[in-house]
């Protein structure tokens, strides 16, 4: 499978965006998925998971409550929905997948990654 991301952008805190990542290739429905983010000077760590079928999903506790990740395997399309953006979410958000049907947080277990966008918030 490979996979785009798109949807970043120049933001103010407390507004909304939807990242969107779509995925071509090998059948996307049965990938488990991911959104990851990297700031400047920090490592890439996990924001959000999402299982093969969609009802499992995972949230790092800096973003539960406020981002919310979901998948149209009809569509091929995985999304984040991120609202109450705060100045620390800014970073390149990336998608990524692995070849597990559960939820998986164990980034080095993803072996498929987008390009990543950029999302700026600024304060």
């Amino acid at each position: 499978v490979q996979l785009q991301a798109s949807g970043g952008g120049l933001v103010q805190a407390g507004d909304s965006l939807r990242l969107s990542c779509a995925a071509s290739g090998r059948t996307f429905s049965n990938y488990g998925m991911g959104w990851f983010r990297q700031a400047p000077g920090k490592e890439r760590e996990i924001v959000a998971a999402i299982s093969m079928s969609g009802t499992g999903t995972y949230y790092a506790d800096s973003v539960k409550g406020r981002f919310t990740i979901s998948r149209d395997n009809a569509k091929n399309m995985l999304y984040l929905q991120m609202n109450s953006l705060k100045p620390e979410d800014t970073a390149v958000y990336y998608c990524a997948s692995n070849p597990t049907r559960w939820v998986e947080t164990t980034q080095a277990r993803y072996n498929v990654w987008g390009q990543g966008t950029l999302v700026t918030v600024s304060s």
